[in-house]
């Protein structure tokens, strides 16, 4: 408090002479003189002679390079405790005591395996007040534990009796194709929107995002089927009103007259009803050049065109305001012309066994956590 009113009182009227024994000036004198005296020391001793002298606080500071703060600390501790109170830095709070390991081991026994009365996760803050420590210390637990109980990830587990078997099949087809042969992934991307904004886009601003309305008009839907060639990445695709068995033998079609007649097709598919309805097996039996290869259920991950529909979906339809839906489909259309132009495979690299191996590592999690 002392320092406060020695700066609030030098806000406004100069500070008094610093009153000096003829013995202090004598030893400040030779503290300057010494080429032994340390460069800080020195200094201390000319800004308390030069405050001696009356010499203005704002001036002194301009003198030495200083704020005046600190030549209002050296007045003082010149004060307090004379020339020896120049001679060294005050003390400073000691090394705070490090965290016991028990502590430690509670803050993370405790994210692992317990929650707050009133949330489903625990923040710094919170575990700080319930262990008694500075949300900083939690903070640097955590991160040297690899704990990050904010974030929460998805996954799902197939349930499907030929799992072992189809996954082999499908990833054996990407890492070693069929020689002579074409490999598509096929599917469908069902009810894509056509999303209207009830006003237009803000746009894009230093340091302001785009801004859209929260609240939007629908135009209508559309079911967006899709083959990825495995081998140079492009895409065939057709939108359709429904995704029927009708339209997908009409896909079908569509796909069969793209590709030279000589050459065998080996489909990527999933097990929706579509694909395996009377009528598209029949087709398959008129067409002996295709082989089908089933992803197992609910393991719609090893199919590769799910990565285009992700990449279509960010890049063109999440964010894209639509007028109607022949907008939508000309956007589609045209994302597929330009996609094709630039188009890139997509490597896969998994094993079978690489992924069988973490199947069966969360699995045992799912039966130690219960």
């Amino acid at each position: 408090m002392t320092r406060r009113r020695h700066i609030l009182r030098g806000m406004w009227k100069p500070a008094d002479a610093l009153a000096l024994t003829t013995a202090q000036r004598s030893d400040l004198e030779a503290l300057v003189r010494s080429g032994k005296t340390p460069q800080r020391v020195a200094a201390r001793a000319m800004i308390v002679l030069a405050a001696s002298d009356g010499t203005p606080i704002h001036a002194i500071a301009s003198e030495f390079n200083v704020s005046r703060p600190t030549v209002y600390l050296w007045r003082e501790r010149f004060q307090q405790a004379g020339v020896l109170g120049l001679m060294k830095d005050a003390s400073r709070p000691g090394r705070r005591q490090a965290l016991t390991p028990e502590k430690v081991q509670a803050i993370v026994h405790a994210t692992l395996h317990t929650t707050p009365p009133d949330a489903t996760h625990w923040s710094v803050r919170t575990m700080a007040r319930a262990h008694g420590v500075s949300h900083a210390i939690v903070h640097r637990i955590w991160r040297a534990h690899g704990l990050q109980p904010h974030r929460v990830e998805t996954f799902k587990l197939s349930r499907d009796p030929d799992f072992v078997k189809k996954l082999r099949d499908v990833v054996g087809v990407y890492l070693n194709p069929p020689d002579k042969a074409v490999v598509f992934c096929v599917d469908e991307k069902p009810q894509v929107q056509a999303l209207d904004r009830t006003e237009p886009v803000l746009p894009l601003r230093p340091g302001i995002p785009a801004r859209q309305t929260h609240d939007y008009i629908r135009h209508g839907t559309t079911n967006l089927f899709a083959a990825l060639n495995i081998l140079d990445g492009q895409v065939l695709a057709r939108c359709a009103p429904r995704k029927r068995h009708t339209e997908f033998l009409a896909f079908l079609n569509q796909l069969n007259r793209s590709v030279p007649k000589r050459r065998e097709i080996h489909l990527i598919l999933d097990n929706y009803g579509t694909h395996t309805h009377p009528k598209v097996e029949e087709w398959f039996a008129n067409h002996p050049r295709y082989h089908r290869h089933f992803v197992p259920t609910s393991a719609s991950w090893l199919n590769l065109v799910e990565r285009w529909f992700a990449e279509i979906t960010r890049k063109r339809i999440r964010r894209g305001t639509f007028r109607s839906l022949s907008d939508l489909i000309l956007v589609i259309e045209e994302y597929v012309t330009h996609h094709n132009r630039h188009a890139e495979p997509f490597i896969w690299t998994a094993t079978a066994a690489r992924i069988l191996k973490k199947v069966r590592h969360c699995k045992e999690a799912l039966e130690t956590a219960h």
